[in-house]
């Protein structure tokens, strides 16, 4: 009965990498992306600020 047991290849844990060597033409640093997501809140801030002004809401 120990015989018939299904060898299975080895595992990596459940890790692996696809495009290792793939190097993106465009680097963002975080601090620039914490830059743009604060400028992008300001606009939503501000158009929802204008907006209700404008159309007489609220």
């Amino acid at each position: 009965m120990a015989k018939d047991k299904i060898q299975m290849p080895m595992s990596t844990a459940g890790i692996t990498r696809y495009f290792d060597d793939y190097k993106s033409k465009i680097e963002l640093k975080p601090g620039h992306i914490i830059i743009f997501s604060i400028i992008v809140m300001l606009i939503v801030i501000i158009l929802h600020l204008w907006g209700t002004r404008a159309l007489g809401i609220g």
